[in-house]
């Protein structure tokens, strides 16, 4: 298949897109199509400015097939995954990116290419919640070459085109070739990019609201996107401040500091229950962060915390008891790594008569629940998307 006939069948896949599916088709067109260089560029690529392709790639595909990779391209772009790695590792958030998508675009009825890597349990997730559950020696690969964060194979001085567009004002790619992977981009370019791709994705989702095609996960993941996404911290902080009774008190002071009254703050102490998942699916990093800002709020409210650990059952030397001046740590290893079964701590609270003004779950929610909530609020922080029966949840 010449250059021309695969330019063309580009575009078709694309116009495609823009009639069947005008989000998807809006958000493809703001990608110029460049082809590229098989030495650097085995499928397809982005570097959240230019869709590249390789040419033997998209010869083989289906006109399907070659839908689904400009979507796929498009979309990293549109949820500017470019911008949101911070500190994770390159090929655990590309895979978690990767699988953020795939599902949603096969739900959007796209035929993915063969090898692509899609999973039921990460649909309707997005890669933040999906990284944490990636295993650290996955050797799966993505489907396309994330290069926005990538070292260049070339040498220092070697660059991405000025523009495609300047050569090709239609937008019609192909004329021509990307010889060199580009450069990585800088933190200030995925910030501007970042803002301009927010910008393209509401514009995109008007269009497809408009025209009745933007429904299922595909809305619900835009919506999440476009609204602001309060952090489990300030979620976790707002429910203990509701729980802490702190009141106003008209109490007559001493003699010696006159006969005035005046209302002082009367802040009580509180009693906390909080109940670590240690099955093996929470990792010790993410239960010392955890325990950390609980540690931070635990000295503004005035808690004293009893800490539990649980798999399949509490561990022989639980619970720890910590005073509002403690420092909350837990102890340095927990035996853990059995099954999930939440009751035992419940049951054990039940059995001494203790009812806590509010018990703190920290797990990924895949285990036996008590199949009665008990009287006393509970706050579950989940790791993941899984439901809870009853009580409240904070996802991380």
């Amino acid at each position: 298949m010449i250059a021309k006939e695969i330019n063309n069948k580009l575009i078709a896949a694309r116009t495609k897109l823009i009639l069947d599916k005008p989000f998807l088709g809006v958000l493809v067109l703001r990608l110029p199509m460049v082809e590229a260089d098989p030495k650097w560029c085995q499928t397809v690529a982005t570097d959240a400015r230019c869709f590249y392709y390789n040419p033997h790639y998209v010869a083989a595909l289906s006109s399907e097939q070659t839908q689904f990779v400009l979507a796929h391209e498009a979309l990293h772009c549109g949820l500017s995954h470019f911008a949101r790695r911070q500190h994770r590792q390159k090929q655990r958030w590309d895979l978690a990116c990767d699988y953020a998508i795939n599902p949603l675009l096969l739900q959007d009825g796209l035929s993915p290419p063969p090898g692509v890597l899609i999973f039921d349990e990460h649909e309707g997730m997005t890669a933040e919640e999906i990284y944490p559950l990636i295993d650290e020696n996955n050797d799966d690969k993505p489907m396309d070459k994330h290069v926005y964060d990538e070292q260049q194979n070339s040498q220092p001085n070697q660059v991405a085109l000025p523009s495609t567009q300047q050569s090709d004002p239609n937008n019609t790619g192909g004329q021509q070739i990307q010889k060199t992977q580009p450069p990585p981009l800088s933190e200030t370019e995925k910030q501007t990019l970042a803002v301009q791709w927010q910008q393209r994705l509401v514009g995109a989702a008007q269009q497809a609201f408009q025209a009745g095609k933007l429904q299922g996960a595909m809305a619900r993941i835009v919506d999440h996107f476009l609204q602001p996404q309060l952090p489990w911290q300030a979620l976790l902080a707002s429910y203990l401040s509701m729980t802490a009774k702190d009141d106003y008190t008209y109490m007559r002071p001493s003699r010696r500091e006159g006969n005035a009254i005046y209302p002082s703050l009367r802040s009580g102490q509180i009693n906390i229950v909080i109940v670590l998942d240690i099955s093996g699916s929470i990792s010790n990093a993410e239960i010392k962060a955890f325990l950390s800002e609980i540690n931070a709020l635990k000295g503004q409210l005035r808690a004293t915390i009893a800490l539990f650990a649980c798999d399949d059952k509490l561990t022989e030397d639980s619970p720890w008891f910590y005073e509002p001046w403690e420092d909350f740590s837990a102890p340095k290893q927990f035996k853990g790594g059995g099954g999930t079964d939440f009751r035992p701590a419940f049951d054990y609270l039940n059995k001494l008569g203790q009812t806590p003004e509010l018990l703190i779950y920290f797990t990924d929610a895949q285990g036996v629940f008590p199949q009665e909530p008990n009287h006393y609020p509970v706050i579950w922080l989940v790791k993941g998307k899984s439901k809870v029966p009853w009580g409240k949840v904070v996802y991380l």
